[in-house]
C-alpha cells in the first residue's frame, strides 16, 4: 500500500503548477450519542493518498517555484495514557516509518500550515467539505496577509481539490483491483447465504444479519452502505433500509448489499422468492430485468458509455413491458416518450470504488472523451473503471397495470471492471439466473427460525 499512496501522490504532484500547495485533512471521529463515537471511517482522498487511519490528521504537498516536492504528514503523538482507554497510536516515527510519509505532530499544526502556506502563489484543497478546517485554512491565509514580509507570496488563488483526485481516483490501480475483487466476493458469498437461509416467516433483519456476520467472519467488518431487505412490496421502496417485516410466502425479497474491504466498496442486488419458486408474474418481470442487464452488459467496454448502456437496458426494458401488456403503443413511440421510465425510476448504475457512489465525472472532460458521432457529452470508458449495472422494475400497488403485476419490485445489480478488451462482472459469484437461483435454494434445510 506504501508504494501505491506514494504513486499517486507523484502523479498529483505531476499535475500542480509550479509554488502549490495541497492540505488534504483526515476525518475526524463523530459523536453518536453523548461519549461514544460512530466507528471511524476514514476520509475517502485521504486514506487514498496515505493509507493512514487515524483521525485528527493532516497531509501538506508543498512543490516550490524550482519544481522541487516535499511531503508531510501530521498526526497524534503517542500517548500511553490516552491509548489505553482508546486504543493505540502509530506517532510520527511509526508513522514515517509505514506509511513512508515525513511526519509531524499535529500541535504543530498552525506553524506547519503557516509555513506550507507562506510563498505559494496556488492553493489546492476541498473547501466546503469541512467547515471546521476550512475556518483554519483562511485564517492562517489571513494570519500571513496581516503580517506581510518584503517579497513573501500567499496564495492568491484557491483551486478546489476534487476534480483533481476524482480523475485520477476513477481509474483504478491494480492493488485497487484486487481489493474490491475481494470485496465483491465475500458480498457474493453473503447473498448466496441469504439466499440459502431465506423461507416465509424469516424476517426482513434476519437476511441482514446473515449478511453482516459474512462480511465480517471474512474480514470486512462492516457494510459499505445500510443494507436494503425489503420483501414483497417494500422492494419499491428504493431505500428501504427499516428491515423489519416478516417475509410472506408468494413475495419476492429484494436485498440490496454489499461489503466494505480496506475501504474499496461492493455494490450488489439481487431479487429472488421467499420460496424458492418464481410464480409466472414474477418469472416474467424478472428475466426481463435480467435480459436488460445482459444487454446492457455489452455495452460495458472501452469507448462505450452509461448513456449507450442505459438505453440499450431502456430499450429491452420497453419492448419487454410492452409485450407482457404493461404499456401500449407503438414501440418507436414509447421509446421517444421514455415510457418504461415510470417503472424504472433509477440510472442504470454509478461509478464504485472507495465510495459507494464513487467520484468522477459521467460527462467527458476533454472533446477526446465523448462519441462525437453521437452528439452527446457521455464519458466514454476506459480500462481500470469500475461501475455497478443495476436495472429494475417496480410496480407498487396502485400502479396503471392489470392487479396481477401489484407489489413487485426487482433489481439485477452487479459491479463491473472495464478491461482493455471488455469487461469482467466481480460479483458474478451469486446466481441470478431464474434457473440458478431455484435450484439454489431447493437446497435450503428448513427449520432454522421455526
Amino acid at each position: 500500500m506504501e508504494h501505491a499512496t506514494a504513486d499517486r501522490r507523484a502523479r498529483l504532484f505531476a499535475q500542480l503548477p509550479l509554488s502549490a500547495v495541497v492540505v488534504v485533512p483526515a476525518a475526524r471521529e463523530q459523536t453518536r450519542s453523548r461519549d461514544t463515537e460512530y466507528h471511524f471511517r476514514q476520509a475517502s482522498d485521504f486514506w487514498y493518498l496515505t493509507a493512514f487511519p487515524e483521525p485528527d490528521a493532516l497531509l501538506i504537498l508543498s512543490k516550490d517555484q524550482q519544481g522541487q516536492c516535499s511531503e508531510l504528514l501530521l498526526c497524534r503523538d503517542k500517548d500511553p495514557q490516552a491509548e489505553v482507554w482508546q486504543g493505540r497510536r502509530y506517532g510520527t516515527g511509526q508513522a514515517e516509518a509505514v506509511f513512508g510519509v515525513p511526519a509531524a505532530s499535529l500541535s504543530q499544526q498552525s506553524d506547519v500550515l503557516l509555513d506550507a502556506l507562506r510563498g505559494k502563489q496556488q492553493l489546492y484543497f476541498s473547501f466546503g467539505a469541512d467547515p471546521q478546517f476550512d475556518q483554519h485554512v483562511f485564517a492562517a491565509l489571513e494570519q500571513i496577509r496581516n503580517t506581510p514580509r518584503q517579497s513573501e507570496l500567499v496564495p492568491t488563488t484557491i483551486h478546489d481539490l476534487r476534480p483533481l483526485l476524482s480523475e485520477m481516483r476513477l481509474i483504478k490501480d491494480e492493488g485497487e483491483i484486487a481489493l474490491m475483487r475481494h470485496a465483491g466476493r465475500i458480498s457474493a458469498e453473503a447473498h448466496t447465504q441469504a439466499m440459502l437461509l431465506c423461507q416465509p416467516g424469516v424476517h426482513e433483519y434476519q437476511l441482514e444479519a446473515c449478511i453482516l456476520q459474512h462480511f465480517a467472519m471474512q474480514g470486512a467488518r462492516f457494510a459499505a452502505y445500510n443494507s436494503i431487505v425489503g420483501g414483497g412490496e417494500n422492494a419499491c421502496i428504493l431505500h428501504y433500509t427499516e428491515n423489519s417485516d416478516a417475509l410472506h410466502d408468494g413475495d419476492l425479497v429484494l436485498i440490496d448489499a454489499g461489503c466494505e474491504y480496506q475501504g474499496y466498496a461492493a455494490d450488489i442486488t439481487r431479487t429472488f422468492p421467499v420460496n424458492g419458486r418464481f410464480s409466472p408474474e414474477q418469472a416474467a418481470l424478472y428475466q426481463l430485468v435480467l435480459d436488460a442487464q445482459l444487454a446492457a452488459l455489452q455495452q460495458i467496454k472501452p469507448g462505450g458509455s452509461f448513456k449507450r448502456a442505459g438505453d440499450t437496458a431502456a430499450s429491452v426494458l420497453t419492448a419487454g413491458l410492452l409485450h407482457l401488456g404493461i404499456l401500449q403503443g407503438e414501440l418507436d413511440t414509447l421509446l421517444a416518450e421514455q415510457a418504461a421510465k415510470p417503472f424504472m425510476i433509477h440510472s442504470l448504475g454509478h461509478w464504485l470504488g472507495l465510495d459507494v457512489h464513487d467520484v468522477g465525472s459521467y460527462q467527458a472532460t476533454t472533446e477526446s472523451d465523448h462519441h462525437s458521432e453521437a452528439g452527446d457529452k457521455a464519458r466514454l470508458f476506459e480500462a481500470g473503471m469500475v461501475l455497478t449495472v443495476e436495472p429494475g422494475l417496480y410496480i407498487p400497488t396502485g400502479s396503471a397495470t392489470d392487479a396481477k403485476w401489484w407489489g413487485i419490485g426487482i433489481r439485477i445489480e452487479d459491479d463491473v471492471l472495464i478491461t482493455a478488451t471488455g469487461h469482467q462482472v466481480l460479483t458474478a459469484g451469486v446466481p441470478k439466473e431464474l434457473a440458478d437461483i431455484e435450484a439454489l435454494m431447493a437446497g435450503r434445510t428448513h427449520g432454522q427460525f421455526d
